[in-house]
Order: structure tokens, then C-alpha cells, then sequence
């Protein structure tokens, strides 16, 4: 059968593109990248992208027609798809993961099912019931309703038997019709008629105005307005500078006085700062760009191992300067959104207004623009910052991926699917590009390192801190000897209490760590041990005092703190363990001088929340920060000269084979934010244990241990980077299902794998928002093909689900679960 097809992506996970049916003329216009709407199942429509346009009709099914052609050039470029067929193979999940996780939400329409009158229906109005009165009445006012709008006008949740009884007496139709999101912003500007410009004519209009002086005033304002910035006056801008209202602006344009026209704006807008030069590197900056830029000439990807506050981040802005010179694109990724507050200034005083930043905090609308700067290669986007989700962008011409502290969690996705790595995307995507890849960090994963041991990857060490500065000097205080003397007040030690105090008395300022947010994690009965669990899931809740407040952390259920044990009534409640709430806490009340603020998931909730806390504390107008790992990542406090670390112990004895590397990392990060200028900072890691490895090595700053010592545990254990790591969980409501879901799965992977395959467990937090999750852990040894490992695991999952009892189970596949 001839005809002109296309293959469409649909923001659903199901394994294959759906072949649509496009007319002779839709096959001159469709080009892959595209968005179309289409019909999908019984009712429903979808945005789809253009995968690729054919004309081979689909064997199994008819194909249906497209309902229209959304956008005229590619949204998603050809560089975009290969990146998207890689995720969707390497992290085993449907290209329609990839591709709602990489568009902006504005872009993958809804539909919404539209009732309207039946014109053609002659109709009696006692043949309707009342609800039905109802609709109908309703129906003659407006041209059409939607489902939510005749839900109010009936006041009922389910309304469909009545649109379905509406349908059959052929009184309404109905039909989907698909919104778009985006809307461009725009702005209202003002500016005088033509006809008033002459000086003549602008005295004759004043003098006219004699009777109406607060128009008069608007006038005279956007006169001298327009001669100072020879640029647009918004409307906004003028009613301010005149001390006006919007009202006497109208006035003056249903005078035929002013003139109102719209301009399109972009939504995020840089102040436009004077660009300066790039500072001059020092020798062993100078050195290690060198290294760099050779080890390019070998390898695509080069690891850059500096100490914290070695300078990373000005080796990196001249080879951004280098790749712009040559006209092309740099991404530049970090972990954090916080980092971006502090390195988008920095940039932009290198490369003005080429800098876009993208991330999870920006609006859909705000997210569209960028997206659109990027595909169009324009002036605004060609230094992109941004977290993970930067590294699906539609780049035009990629000259250099930078991935600053490659070694954090964070860069990788663990739910909804594709559950990448950002870091290693952005490695596959610079290939795509045939570009290199400078990966940063002072503490670097044991993959990259390894990695860069195996000459798979480039090595450059930069092992001084800029301008000589000295490591921190880091002091261990044992806890448990402390508390034995009698030496603590709340949770500080004495020795803590010295330094804060010496500290804030040379003026400088101090950064509290405590990795657990709220105040404390646990609430128990004195008299009978009871305390307060959540609901849904296996954890204890969260007492969170600034909202007298019980929270769990895992899925956002909250209640009233109780005042009595809810087991027997007892009052006699205690809390165990502690936050960052009660470090503030105690801070306020062991220093009430000094100025203090939280820096934690709860306290940078909206969009600007990070900078606030940043730029005051940058600013010196907070003495003490508290903070969770957030306050680790890179970045730069000039005036900081004490870290102490409230409990070291918490990330140590973690049930997880990575805890000791990632203790190490963070305290060796969250220690680097001492002492960053001319004087030695200091770091106090309070611990009941100060005699671990882990924490002597963090003492001494020796990663080159930690890692001989840790690879001895991969290499004996069999895990990463030795092996590699496919983590399947299964899910599901009922316990009994999960475990004979779980045995059967682990028992056909063992019957293929053998002894690679660990469990099925259940991890240590068994139940969350009321589903049982069960582990099955799968190792791949080096000369096993990762491709077939996973074809075998695709064949078993569709086993799996092909028997009736397991269908309901939710089985998530996580590649590389690290």
C-alpha cells in the first residue's frame, strides 16, 4: 500500500515509535524534529515528535491520520535523537521517557476534552432531567465547556454518565482540543504621538494639559524620560517614575496624546554588566591549562583533579574563551542549582550576555526560551550553565563540555525514567559532537579516576591552592570522650564552642554542617518507646519545629506534632537525633550576638530562595550558616575561616557499599570552604569514631589512599568500577505479591547470571507511599557484553509481565545505580 507515513515519538512509555498516515503536500512541509498532535488510543490526543518520514504503511494496524502539523522547522535536532536512541538503550527505558524528560512541559500539549451545543438538535427542554436543565442552560450562554466547568456548574466529581446521557439524547458533542503552553511575554510600552514631537507642539499640549496636572505630569515625565534612555518607556516604568496610576495613562491614550504599543520580551533578563577580561592564571594554573589542552590531543575526555580552591574555575573560563573564538557552544554543567547563582555572575562578567542558564527552578515559559536560544545558536546561548537536564538541549555546534565536580550523586536521575547520568551522557554527547570533555572535581569519583588510571581517560593534577594558600587544618573531636567529661553543651563540643567564638571575634564567619534537615528524626515515649511513624511508609517522621510540625521526608506526609504518646498517653515525649532546626537552635542561644541563618531543602523552596541565603551571607550580613550538603558543593565564601561538622558519623556507617568514598568526598568538600583568602582556615569534625580510616584520611587529605583502599574493597567485592551495576526494584502494594514477584525474577536471572545476581532484599526503608519495594542486583563482569546482559533482562522482564498475577507489579530497571 503506498502513501506517505511518519514514525511519531509519543510522551508515554511504550517501546516503539507509531505510524501515522500524512497526506502528499503534510510530506513536502514534516520534517523529523517536528511536533505534531495525534490521535492515540480511543480518545486521547497526543504532542508527538517526528521520528522519521517514510512511506512504508505498519503491517499490524491501520494507521490514522495526524490531527495537525505544530510547529513549521525542528524542534529536535538530528544530534538530539542519536542522544536519545543511546539513553533509551544504555538506561533501558522508550524514547518517550527521553523525550519528556528533555522537552520543556510547554511543549508537550495536553488535551482537554471540549463539550459544546449540537447546533443540528431540535430539542424540547422538559425531555431533560435536572442536571441536564442544567448543562443545556449553561451551554446556550457559553460556546462550549470543559469537563472541569459542568463538574462546578452540577457540583458533582464525576460527571461523565451525565455526559454520556447529554451524548445519547444528542443534545452536545464532544471533541478534544489541544492547548499550546507557551506564551510569549509581553510587554506594554508608551511613547508620544508623532504629531506632539516639535518643541512647539509639546508646549501648546502642556499648556493644554494646565487643567489636568497629574496627566501633565506623565507627560513631562516620559519627556525627560525618553531623553535621558533614548530607549522604549514601559508603562510600568513610567506610572513609577511619575507617581502615577495606570488609570491617567489611559487617559492619555484615549486622548490621542500617547501611543501604546507591545514589544516580546524574554522572560529571564541578565542585568547588562561591563565585560571584563579573563584574570591572568598563575604558574601552576598556567601549568595544569597546558596539561590540559595536551592531554585533549590524545584523549577526548580529560579528568582535572584540583583541591578545593585550586582555581578550577579560571582554567575552565579560557578554555571557554578558546572555544567561542572558534564560534561554537560550550555547555557547562554542575550539580547544583545553588552553584549557579554564584558562577552565572562570574561568567557574566567574562562573556556578558552569552551566558543562558537552564534549570528545574525556571517556569516552563522560561525553560521554551532558552530551549529556543540554544536550537537557534543565538548570541544569548553560547556558554549554556545548568544542571543535569542542561545535557538534553538541541545544541547547534558544541565545542567543549565542562563537568564540574563530576563526582556528585546529584548529576544522576533515579526516578521517573530514563533514571542518566549526566555526567556520562554529556561524555557520549560531546562523541556525538566530536568534541572533548573536561571533567572537574577535588575529590573524583572512583569511576573517573579509575578510569583515568586505566588511560581510558586524561590526567591533570593541580595539587596547590591558588595564590599558596594552606589546606585547612582539620581537627577531629571524639564525641564520646567529650560527653563523658561532661564537655558538650546541646550538641557542641567545647573545642567547637572555642573556635566559633575566637572566629566571629576576628570578624570572619562559620559554616555549620548537619547532613539531616528539620529538627529532629525521631520523636520517642519515654515511658513506653513508641514514636511516631508515617502512614505510608517505613520511616519515623521528622519533627520540623518551625511548623510544629511531624513531616516524612520520603513522601511529603505531614500532621500536627502530638503532645501525648499516641500509644499510651503518656506526655513524657523526647526527641532523638537532631537537624539543622535544632543547630539553629542551639546557635541562636549559645551566640545571641551573632546573626544566623539555615540554608536547607525547607528554606530555598522558591525560585530565588538560594541566592537570598547566598548573596547575605557573601555579603557578611550572617555571621553563622547551617546548612546541609548543600553548603559542600563549590562554593566560594571569602570571609569563611571555621567549618565545623556537628556529626560525622551518620554518612559513615551507611547501609550502602559507596558510603565511605561519598563521606569522604563531602567532608573533604564541605572542609574546603575554609579558609579560602591569605589566612590557614580550620575544620572541627565532631565524631564518636575518630580513629576511622575514612575520617584519618580526610584529616591528611589523602585521596590517593582512600582510593588504593577502597578499589581493594570493588576488586574483592565485585563491584563498581570493577564491575558494573544493574539494579532492578519491584513494586508493588501488597507484601506477598512483591516477594513471589521478586523470587520468580531473581530466580530466571540466576538461572542466566549465576552468582552475579544479589537478593532479591528489601532495602532499609522496605515501604514507601504505601508500595513494598524488593532489590535484585545485578553484577556485570568487564568481558561480559553489556548489551547482551541487558537484552537477557529486557527477555525475562517480558516474561515477567506476560504472567497475569505479576502484571500489576512495577518492575524499574536502574543501569549504573550510582
Amino acid at each position: 500500500m503506498d502513501g506517505h507515513f511518519i514514525d511519531v515519538i509519543i510522551p508515554i512509555p511504550i517501546e516503539n515509535a507509531f505510524t501515522y498516515r500524512i497526506t502528499e503536500a503534510e510530506s513536502k512541509f514534516i520534517v523529523p524534529g517536528v511536533r505534531v498532535s495525534v490521535p492515540f488510543g480511543k480518545t486521547k490526543i497526543y504532542t508527538g515528535i517526528v521520528l522519521k518520514v517514510h512511506n512504508q504503511a505498519p503491517l499490524v494496524y491501520e494507521a490514522k491520520d495526524i490531527h495537525q502539523i505544530l510547529d513549521e522547522s525542528p524542534l529536535v535536532t538530528p544530534q538530539q535523537f542519536k542522544l536519545w536512541h543511546w539513553i533509551a538503550s544504555y538506561y533501558m527505558c522508550t524514547l518517550g521517557d527521553v523525550m519528556r524528560a528533555a522537552l520543556p512541559g510547554a511543549f508537550i500539549l495536553d488535551s482537554e476534552t471540549i463539550i459544546s451545543k449540537n447546533s443540528r438538535s431540535e430539542l424540547q427542554a422538559d425531555a431533560l432531567q435536572d442536571d441536564e436543565f442544567l448543562v443545556f442552560e449553561a451551554l446556550k450562554q457559553q460556546t462550549s465547556l470543559t469537563i472541569q466547568d459542568i463538574s462546578g456548574i452540577v457540583d458533582k466529581k464525576n460527571v461523565l454518565p451525565l455526559i454520556k446521557r447529554l451524548l445519547e439524547k444528542d443534545v452536545i458533542s464532544v471533541h478534544e482540543e489541544i492547548y499550546d503552553k507557551y506564551t510569549p511575554k509581553l510587554v506594554k510600552y508608551v511613547k508620544l504621538q508623532s504629531n506632539f514631537s516639535t518643541p512647539n507642539a509639546l508646549q501648546a499640549l502642556l499648556e493644554d494639559l494646565h487643567r489636568a496636572p497629574k496627566q501633565r505630569e506623565v507627560v513631562m515625565t516620559l519627556f525627560s524620560l525618553a531623553a535621558k534612555t533614548k530607549k522604549p518607556i514601559p508603562v510600568s516604568q513610567l506610572t513609577t517614575a511619575s507617581n502615577s496610576s495606570t488609570a491617567t495613562v489611559k487617559a492619555l491614550i484615549d486622548k490621542n496624546i500617547l501611543e501604546e504599543y507591545v514589544i516580546q520580551i524574554d522572560r529571564i533578563q541578565h542585568d547588562a554588566v561591563e565585560t571584563e577580561n579573563s584574570k591572568h592564571l598563575n604558574k601552576p594554573q598556567q601549568e595544569a591549562l597546558n596539561a590540559v589542552q595536551e592531554a585533549f590531543k590524545q584523549q577526548d575526555v580529560v579528568l582535572l583533579h584540583g583541591v578545593t580552591a585550586s582555581g578550577k574555575t579560571e582554567i575552565f573560563v579560557k578554555l571557554i574563551e578558546q572555544a567561542l573564538k572558534q564560534g561554537k557552544q560550550v555547555l557547562y554543567l554542575l550539580p547544583e542549582i545553588a552553584l549557579t547563582t554564584q558562577l552565572v555572575s562570574r561568567l557574566q562578567n567574562y562573556f556578558g550576555e552569552q551566558v543562558a542558564v537552564y534549570h528545574s527552578k525556571y517556569s516552563g515559559n522560561e525553560r521554551v526560551e532558552v530551549w529556543h536560544h540554544v536550537l537557534q545558536n543565538a548570541a544569548k546561548a553560547q556558554v549554556i550553565l545548568g544542571a543535569r537536564s542542561a545535557v538534553l538541549l538541541p545544541f547547534h555546534n558544541l565545542g567543549l563540555i565542562i563537568v564540574d565536580e563530576e563526582h556528585e550523586q546529584s548529576y544522576k536521575q533515579f526516578d521517573p525514567a530514563p533514571r542518566y547520568h549526566a555526567r556520562d551522557t554529556a561524555i557520549v554527547l560531546a562523541q556525538i559532537f566530536k568534541t572533548k570533555t573536561l571533567l572537574g572535581s577535588a575529590t573524583p569519583s572512583l569511576e573517573s579516576f579509575y578510569n583515568a588510571q586505566q588511560n581510558k581517560y586524561g590526567l591533570v593534577t593541580l595539587a596547590t591552592r591558588f595564590n599558596d594558600v594552606m589546606m585547612p587544618e582539620i581537627e577531629l573531636v571524639d564525641l564520646k570522650d567529650k560527653y563523658k567529661r561532661k564537655r558538650m553543651k546541646g550538641h557542641f563540643s567545647d573545642r567547637l564552642l572555642e573556635e566559633i567564638t575566637e572566629t566571629l571575634e576576628n570578624g570572619h564567619q562559620v559554616i555549620l554542617f548537619q547532613n539531616r534537615r528539620g529538627y529532629a528524626p525521631i520523636i520517642e515515649c519515654q515511658t513506653c518507646g513508641h514514636s511516631p511513624q508515617c502512614p505510608s511508609c517505613d520511616v519515623s517522621l521528622t519533627y520540623h519545629q518551625y511548623r510544629d510540625q511531624l513531616r516524612c521526608h520520603y513522601c511529603g506526609y505531614y500532621s500536627v506534632m502530638v503532645k501525648t504518646c499516641n500509644a499510651c498517653g503518656s506526655v513524657d515525649l523526647d526527641n532523638k537525633g537532631f537537624g539543622t532546626e535544632q543547630v539553629e537552635k542551639e546557635v541562636c542561644m549559645l551566640f545571641p550576638e551573632a546573626k544566623v541563618a539555615r540554608m536547607d531543602l525547607d528554606t530555598t523552596r522558591g525560585k530565588y530562595g538560594y541566592e537570598k541565603i547566598i548573596s547575605t551571607f557573601e555579603n557578611q550580613e550572617v555571621d553563622i550558616l547551617v546548612g546541609t550538603q548543600m553548603l559542600t558543593k563549590g562554593l566560594d565564601f571569602r570571609n569563611v575561616m571555621l567549618v565545623g561538622v556537628m556529626n560525622a558519623d551518620n554518612m559513615l556507617n551507611f547501609p550502602d557499599f559507596r558510603a565511605h568514598e561519598r563521606s569522604f568526598q563531602l567532608l573533604l568538600q564541605v572542609s574546603g570552604r575554609a579558609g579560602r583568602t591569605d589566612k590557614r582556615g580550620k575544620v572541627l569534625i565532631q565524631t564518636y569514631n575518630p580513629y576511622h580510616n575514612i575520617l584519618q584520611q580526610v584529616s591528611t587529605n589523602n585521596f590517593l589512599q582512600m582510593y588504593k583502599e577502597q578499589m581493594d574493597d570493588r576488586f574483592n567485592f565485585k563491584y563498581p568500577p570493577v564491575y558494573r551495576l544493574i539494579k532492578i526494584t519491584l513494586k508493588h502494594r501488597d507484601f506477598n505479591k512483591v516477594n513471589t514477584g521478586a523470587d520468580w525474577f531473581a530466580k530466571s536471572l540466576k538461572q542466566t547470571f549465576g552468582s552475579y545476581v544479589l537478593g532479591p532484599e528489601f532495602p532499609p526503608v522496605s515501604r514507601i507511599r504505601n508500595q513494598y519495594h524488593k532489590n535484585i542486583m545485578v553484577k556485570i563482569p568487564q568481558k561480559q557484553s553489556l548489551a547482551k546482559t541487558k537484552k537477557a533482562i529486557n527477555k525475562i522482564n517480558t516474561s515477567f509481565a506476560s504472567v497475569k498475577d505479576f502484571r500489576p507489579i512495577r518492575v524499574v530497571i536502574n543501569v549504573d545505580n550510582y
